[in-house]
This record gives C-alpha cells, sequence and structure tokens, in this order.
C-alpha cells in the first residue's frame, strides 16, 4: 500500500539564492555594490536577520 502524500509529493523547487553584499577583504566588512556598509541598507537587514547568543548570560551572573 502507498501513502496517500507519496501520491502527490513533488520534489522542492530551488531557487537561486542571490547575495545583494559582498565582502571586503580590506575593510573586514560586508558592501552593498555601490561601496557602503551593507549594515546602511534596511532591506539586507531585514532580509538576513540576526541572533544573539544568550549562552553568556545563562551562565554567568554577572553578564
Amino acid at each position: 500500500m502507498r501513502p496517500f502524500a507519496l501520491s502527490y509529493a513533488r520534489p522542492a523547487v530551488k531557487t537561486p539564492a542571490t547575495t545583494p553584499y559582498s565582502y571586503d577583504a580590506t575593510r573586514q566588512l560586508n558592501v552593498l555594490p555601490d561601496g557602503r556598509p551593507a549594515t546602511c541598507s534596511r532591506a539586507v537587514l531585514l532580509a538576513t536577520g540576526t541572533t544573539a547568543s544568550t549562552a553568556g548570560s545563562k551562565t554567568h551572573f554577572d553578564d
């Protein structure tokens, strides 16, 4: 017996990933095509997101 879902399952379509910034080794930061730091672009910040580690706060009371 074949599971119902396998009758309709399709392979995921891979979309090409484009990065709107590149790494500048001399300045040691990500830059936009016009040379501004990537952090200047609100769209880049919203698309990439950020994470913050809480490991230090949970292991050390004085953090």
